[in-house]
């Protein structure tokens, strides 16, 4: 007799943003209802504000209420911020705040990008199908350290140029924590791990090699390998499949990252993780806030989606559902159902709430069979 498997009850904060955010986390939180609701979990997600909307109402990114009640809860299922409402901001308040807050806030020093190609998605990407069959790949990005949080501004010089600067700044335990979520992941897959630096010209870079390495040791079952960045974005597109779990900085993380989602196709495929050494994690579509479509119902909501299998897997501990939701859309995709973004020429489209639909249904579907 199979035993029993406990539920779990649990409280999602959920932050849906600005543009398509709201449209994108309301089918993602439908899809995590539909399957907690099989197997008798009981979910609770309690939104608050974050980016643009938040400026508006309270004049921050990032309200205290915001940031208290993320810290409460066993984990965060974000959608976007920003907008050409708030692009145009002077002085200190930037839309990308909250979420840059949110990571220092909540130590989530570790970003998680699948990349993985559907092979019902081959010919939906630029590059030829024989490149991408296959494609299965991690990119683990450091997220609090490096030029994104180093000391920047402007001065004068003598000359009375102006002059601007930004300071990239690691210390050896960031990147040593990084690493160990690396090898980690790889040491689960294929035990493949490419280190991305510059260390042919920067400081940083160098000693981010050598913490690699001293790392490495404690995994003497995982193959390490040292790439350049810019010769790692080339590959990228030319030859993705010798990939496996790549580990980069904060920049060319995010960078990277980026390229590599357009290998499955579209940037709306494409979850993520930011986790810490905490259970609670961050969770969001890589995608932007995309506001020339906010409000049309055609967004792509499978990232969001899929974060919410990623929300599953690492912060709730449920595998087995998260898997459930990840085979519901590889389901409706082979069955030829696409948003605008994945369309190609004569193909017929369907929205935002529709694809959430019959993601849900599959889910049904999938769980009787």
């Amino acid at each position: 007799m199979t035993p029993t498997r406990p539920t779990v009850q649990a409280s999602i904060a959920t932050l849906p943003g600005d543009g398509i955010g709201p449209e994108v986390i309301d089918q993602a939180v439908m899809v995590l209802e539909t399957v907690a609701g099989l197997h008798g979990h009981r979910l609770h997600f309690p939104r608050a504000l974050v980016g643009g909307g938040a400026i508006d109402a309270t004049g921050t990114p990032l309200p205290a209420e915001t940031l208290t009640l993320c810290q409460r809860s066993d984990a965060i299922l974000f959608g976007a911020v920003g907008g050409p409402k708030w692009d145009d901001l002077k002085g200190p308040v930037r839309t990308g705040q909250g979420l840059l807050g949110l990571r220092k806030a909540l130590e989530l020093f570790a970003n998680l990008r699948p990349v993985r190609v559907d092979p019902a998605l081959v010919d939906a990407s630029t590059l030829k199908p024989e490149v991408l069959s296959g494609v299965d790949l991690v990119i683990v990005r450091e997220l609090t350290g490096g030029l994104y949080f180093g000391a920047r501004g402007r001065r004068l010089r003598d000359d009375g140029q102006e002059e601007t600067f930004d300071t990239l700044v690691y210390t050896p335990a960031e990147i040593e924590r990084v690493a160990h979520v690396a090898f980690g992941l790889a040491r689960g897959r294929r035990k493949l791990l490419t280190s991305v630096d510059k260390a042919n010209v920067l400081e940083s870079s160098r000693l981010w090699r050598r913490v690699v390495n001293e790392v490495a040791r404690q995994y003497p079952d995982v193959t390490l390998e040292h790439l350049l960045v810019d010769a790692c974005a080339m590959r990228l597109v030319r030859d993705p499949n010798r990939f496996d779990v790549i580990v980069t900085e904060n920049m060319f993380g995010d960078i990277l990252s980026d390229e590599a989602a357009q290998l499955a196709g579209s940037m709306g495929m494409l979850p993520s993780a930011s986790l810490g050494a905490g259970r609670c994690g961050l969770f969001e579509p890589i995608h932007g806030s995309a506001p020339d479509i906010a409000g049309k119902g055609i967004a792509n909501p499978i990232a969001a989606i899929l974060s919410g299998a990623m929300l599953l897997r690492h912060s709730l501990g449920l595998p087995e559902e998260a898997a459930q939701i990840e085979h519901a859309v590889s389901a409706v995709l082979a069955k030829g159902y696409r948003t605008p973004d994945l369309a190609g020429p004569g193909e017929q489209a369907i929205g935002t709430v529709e694809m959430g639909r019959l993601v849900a249904e599959e889910v049904l579907a999938l769980d009787r069979s």
